[in-house]
């Protein structure tokens, strides 16, 4: 085994790590950002039905 090919085959190991870290570093933030998306959506809906609600019993009263 030559010089050349241990390097190229360090190179190919490194490169598949930094590869894995990349991915598994971008999923975690795509993750994140839905789970924002999703916590946005489902706070919306609880302020819209509490308002309503609101509405509904302070109209009720007079």
């Amino acid at each position: 085994m030559t010089k050349s090919t241990l390097w190229t085959i360090v190179g190919v190991v490194v490169s598949v790590v930094i590869a894995f870290w990349i991915v598994n570093v971008l999923f975690s933030l795509i993750w994140f950002i839905a789970k924002l998306a999703i916590v946005a959506v489902v706070a919306v809906i609880v302020f819209a039905v509490i308002r309503t609600l609101m509405a509904r019993s302070s109209g009720e009263r007079r």
